[in-house]
């Protein structure tokens, strides 16, 4: 029985397990997204995040224990230099599984598997977009407000408009 026992052998030996996922890694770094099942991706996740943790902390002993794992020079150099960056700030959750459809040949599950601070779709611009400024509880004040407040700043008077023609008109009348 599997009691507690979270790694998904995905069908491999040990060391070839160990291989896959970390090209699977060192491509997802390099390439900042990846499609594949979603198996693999799930387990990459598992596999993947904690590296990035430690690439947040730049000391030697980091640098070689993500070494240890993903075993590429310009990968690790990737990882301490652009990846650590971006993800500085976030106190997990680097990656983002997004289901496809099942593939053709075998109808596996696919996913595509991304680096969340490096997707343009789904940014911190986007979020606020689509956030809403009324509320749906109340008496209904705020919307009015809101209504209000949008009409205000599109209706405006340009009074130089009607000068124009009344000084075109003080020209006619000192030709006649």
């Amino acid at each position: 029985m599997r009691h507690g026992k979270k790694v998904n052998h995905l069908g491999r030996t040990d060391s070839h397990r160990k291989a896959l996922m970390a090209n699977m890694a060192s491509s997802l770094i390099l390439h900042k997204r990846i499609q594949t099942t979603l198996a693999k991706a799930k387990a990459l996740r598992m596999y993947v995040e904690p590296i990035l943790t430690k690439a947040k902390n730049d000391t030697t002993h980091s640098r070689r224990t993500a070494f240890s794992y993903l075993q590429d020079k310009e990968v690790v150099t990737i990882l301490f230099r652009e990846v650590a960056e971006k993800i500085a700030n976030r106190p997990g959750g680097y990656t983002r599984i997004v289901k496809l459809e099942n593939r053709l040949g075998d109808n596996a599950e696919m996913a595509i598997i991304e680096l969340v601070d490096y997707n343009t779709v789904y940014g911190k611009d986007t979020e606020q977009a689509t956030k809403k400024s009324t509320r749906r509880r109340g008496s209904g004040k705020g919307k009015t407000v809101a209504v209000e407040a949008k009409a205000e700043p599109a209706v405006e008077v340009k009074e130089e408009a009607p000068e124009a023609p009344a000084a075109d008109e003080a020209a006619e009348e000192k030709a006649e």
